[in-house]
């Protein structure tokens, strides 16, 4: 394995990205001075049980068992004819084994193999501390496994998130003991045969290593970081969406401005506006004049008095205000032509395009706040009981091997409640977009659904806003927090549990269809941006032919000739149509018309209905592979 396609693992520099690499497929090496490290507290264990010390989890049972101490030799030895059913090794050998062959029951499909992957570098990054007592060969036994790709079945249901991962973590150990099930090059088989088919023998457990491997918070650690790299490219892909959707109302600028959020400066907020400035940049759609928006008519077979123009997919035009009706408006009139098109005579956007770096913003804190928890727990020792073989004049055994909550997920699963609340709050954003894009009653003169409908035969993106509505509602009812329902467990010597595990898994889940949404969105504004570029294009491809008259056609509410009011409204048409001749081109920024092709690459133009099923699954497949962002 190349050193490029290597993360080395030191205990206390692994990073979320790193543990990316390595579910996506990257092997892993132990750093040879923290072996060292890992080797001392071993031997230091070892040392303690030949003095005969009693130890937690070593030489007592678990969990309700801690008050048991192990004997010599098993009880049943004094029976008759011994135990005859006695399993080789140790009292405390079989402690370990025990551990994990009985705590290996979870149920439902199995993780995916990135979940897994991610798992074992998670769990061998934090043994790598040396305060857990595992031995070196067992360690490299564990980095034996992810490097020649066994993959351990690891049911997804079964974890209470406090102590630590318990039945998930014993599916990933109990392969390394020849038990259990483990994919190999995709193919799913008997533990025992995954590691003869790669070269690997089972080993067996010594002192506190089956606690060491099962105890921690490894798979709502691993859930969580998948998760988050998720939405880090979700909250992207977000600002691409809401910045197209703008483009496509030729929406207002100005709440997106520098020295307004400076006024009220959370992070999120700062940089999604940033981010929304940038995207928008050279925008020619932005802050246009009122005046100069057209608003959608349905094509008809005289619409447009050239053949090339007769290709338009729509009509279009105006309502003329006549004077009369101007009064107390004559500011604004002394600004804006008297010609009401698509744009609402209004200074602001409604809120789903005006409070985008509010509404993302938040987001992008909730999702900033749990990766700095999990930049934590990535490097953390979560396991129990913890191992300090250079403590300062250790009076006892317990000053020693001390035993704490590191495995008590709650640090992540109110982290990730945080992240799952914020789910559906960015995908009701989104459809909320998405909605208005398609209502004739807001969208700002576009068509109807976002199609031409000659003939009334079309639903256009009719029914893409009842797929987001579904989402919407389907995320939003799986965002209740896990973290606040405890179900004791262990006879209630572990009384008050994280529920972690199934947060993470939840959020990990729910970033699926958030994709979904936010691909509908931006197949939903591609369409509407085309409309609205290729309106106001052709509006000022119209007014440059110079005639007056071909211009005033488009406008409804004119005066006759013999009207006190015709010169004024000649005048202003005139106006009007110079206005349009003199700008230039239409289009949205530089970013969002890029993605736009990119868009265009893979999904039409609905020119009319056709089968959407097939446009769905390439934007929600562009989405979720990240291409757009590139």
């Amino acid at each position: 394995m190349s050193s490029a396609n290597t993360i080395h693992l030191d205990g206390v520099s692994l990073t979320r990205a790193q543990v990316a690499q390595v579910a996506a497929g990257a092997g892993v090496t132990l750093d040879e001075t923290q072996l060292q490290r890992v080797q001392r507290t071993a031997d230091f264990l070892a040392e303690k049980v030949d003095c005969g010390e009693p130890i937690y989890g070593v030489t007592t049972g678990f969990g309700s068992n801690a008050d048991r101490l192990l004997g010599a030799h098993r009880a049943r030895d004094e029976l008759p004819g011994g135990h005859p059913d006695a399993p080789e090794g140790t009292l405390m050998e079989e402690l370990q084994h025990n551990l994990i062959v009985t705590h290996a029951v979870c149920v439902g499909a199995p993780f995916a193999v990135e979940v897994v992957r991610a798992m074992l570098v998670i769990r061998i990054n934090t043994l790598m501390r040396g305060h857990s007592g595992i031995r070196v060969q067992t360690l490299q036994a564990l980095a034996a496994l992810l490097n020649r790709g066994v993959i351990p079945v690891i049911p997804q249901k079964g974890s209470v998130g406090a102590s630590g991962d318990l039945a998930p973590l014993s599916h990933l150990a109990i392969v390394l003991l020849g038990g259990g099930e483990a994919f190999v090059d995709g193919e799913r088989m008997p533990g025992a045969e995954a590691l003869a088919k790669v070269g690997l023998e089972p080993i067996r457990l010594s002192f506190k290593e089956g606690l060491a491997l099962n105890n921690g918070t490894t798979q709502m650690l691993a859930t969580a970081v998948l998760a988050l790299e998720k939405m880090q490219q979700l909250l992207e892909t977000a600002d691409v969406a809401a910045a197209m959707s703008l483009d496509a109302f030729a929406g207002r600028s100005g709440a997106l401005r520098e020295e307004v959020h400076a006024l009220r400066p959370h992070p999120g907020q700062v940089e999604t506006a940033q981010r929304m400035r940038a995207l928008l940049a050279e925008s020619t759609l932005v802050d246009i004049p009122y005046h100069l928006v057209p608003k959608f008519r349905a094509w008809t077979v005289d619409a447009w008095n050239t053949h090339e123009a007769q290709a338009h997919r729509f009509d279009l035009y105006w309502d003329w205000v006549p004077a009369n009706q101007r009064h107390g408006r004559e500011a604004f009139y002394n600004r804006f032509l008297p010609f009401k098109g698509g744009k609402k005579h209004q200074p602001q956007d409604a809120y789903c395009l005006r409070c985008i770096p509010q509404v993302h913003g938040a987001v992008r804190d909730a999702v900033d706040q749990a990766c700095r928890v999990i930049d934590i727990e990535l490097n953390a020792v979560t396991d129990n009981p913890l191992v300090f073989p250079d403590a300062e004049n250790p009076r006892y055994i317990e000053d020693q091997v001390i035993s704490a909550g590191h495995f008590h997920g709650m640090p992540l699963a109110l982290a990730m409640s945080y992240v799952k609340a914020a789910i559906p709050v960015l995908a009701s954003i989104s459809e909320r977009r998405l909605n208005k894009l398609v209502d004739p009653a807001n969208n700002d003169g576009l068509p109807a659904f976002l199609t031409g409908n000659e003939d009334a035969t079309d639903s256009g993106f009719m029914i893409v806003q009842y797929t987001a509505a579904a989402l919407v509602n389907d995320l939003a009812t799986r965002a209740h927090p896990a973290s606040v329902y405890s179900v004791p467990t262990s006879a209630n010597a572990e009384d008050h549990v994280s529920m972690g595990a199934n947060e993470a898994r939840h959020v990990l889940e729910m970033t699926e269809d958030l994709g979904h949404a936010l691909a509908l969105e931006l197949y939903t504004a591609a369409q509407a941006l085309e409309y609205r570029q290729d309106m106001l294009n052709a509006a000022r491809e119209l007014a440059g032919q110079g005639d007056w008259e071909l211009l005033a056609a488009k406008i409804a509410g004119a005066p006759r000739e013999d009207h006190p009011q015709h010169a004024q409204f000649v005048e202003e048409v005139r106006g009007l149509m110079k206005a349009l001749a003199e700008a230039g081109e239409f289009h949205a920024g530089v970013a969002v018309r890029r993605v736009l092709e990119r868009l265009r690459r893979k999904i039409d133009f609905l020119r009319s209905d056709r089968p959407m099923d097939g446009d769905v699954q390439r934007v929600c497949a562009l989405v979720a592979s990240g291409e757009l962002l590139d």
